[in-house]
């Protein structure tokens, strides 16, 4: 009896798997779809894949219509994030990192767009006594739970930014501070402690480095930064963390777009 030659098999290339993503309908949905995957693909691990769904299994997956999806999709092919390959696929750019600032519209999921995509170490964390300038939002609180974090560049190594969170006791009792080597604090608190964040309030400014932003981002003493606080309340509109960001002023710049309906 002929044995029929068995062909070699086409292996098979397992997609990228992006983040779940609940939809606000005041927003553009674009917009949001655009900024969760872009928060997905910043803060991918070394060894995910650099293919994308399609874009009728990315559409399925956010539940919004193709023609969104492939808005979406433009939107990060124009920062460069992704490529587009007729007949191939989509795929992330392995070196890809952000070429124009992130667009505020109001989205939780651009907040962790704009943090995610650094390398991140944590410096410290402990409880310590409530700073006086954060007791107006931690009106029931003598001490909070602070972490310190230095973010560089993934590449250089180069460092980018500092952060300072003070959150909540009774949340940060939940937080496992290994996560923020991983992903930003917005997402931790979201998608691993759970807290249903109902609004950031986000205030930046322009300031002069005081001698330990100097040190951690190897920057000129009184060269200018991006000052940003954060300010994130829950469902209940209780404060669960303010973040006290310093940004290099060479590194970064701030965008906010304001739409007319």
């Amino acid at each position: 009896m002929t044995q029929v030659p068995q062909l070699p098999q086409t292996p098979q290339v397992t997609a990228f798997a992006p983040d779940s993503l609940v939809l606000n309908r005041k927003l553009p949905l674009w917009y949001q779809v655009s900024q969760s995957l872009r928060a997905s693909i910043l803060g991918r691990t070394q060894d995910a894949s650099l293919r994308l769904p399609t874009e009728a299994q990315l559409a399925a997956h956010y539940g919004v219509s193709v023609l969104t999806m492939r808005q979406a999709l433009k939107e990060l092919e124009t920062e460069g994030l992704i490529s587009r390959h007729r007949r191939r696929g989509t795929f992330i750019e392995p070196r890809a990192r952000r070429v124009s600032p992130v667009r505020l519209l109001g989205s939780v999921d651009a907040i962790v767009a704009q943090q995610s995509g650094e390398r991140t170490t944590v410096l410290d964390h402990g409880p310590l006594a409530l700073p006086g300038d954060l007791a107006e939002y931690f009106p029931d609180c003598t001490e909070v739970m602070g972490y310190r974090r230095l973010r560089c560049d993934g590449d250089s190594g180069e460092p980018t930014n500092w952060a300072e969170n003070a959150v909540h006791p009774e949340v940060a009792a939940r937080l496992d501070a290994a996560d923020l080597e991983r992903w930003p604090m917005t997402k931790v608190l979201r998608d691993r402690v759970g807290v249903r964040i109902a609004r950031i309030t986000d205030t930046v400014e322009a300031r002069l480095a005081d001698p330990a932003t100097a040190e951690l981002l190897r920057v000129p003493l009184l060269s200018p930064i991006l000052f940003y606080t954060g300010v994130t309340y829950d469902e209940n509109g209780r404060v669960v963390d303010v973040a006290q960001i310093r940004y290099r002023g060479d590194r970064f710049s701030f965008s906010v777009t304001v739409e007319a309906h």
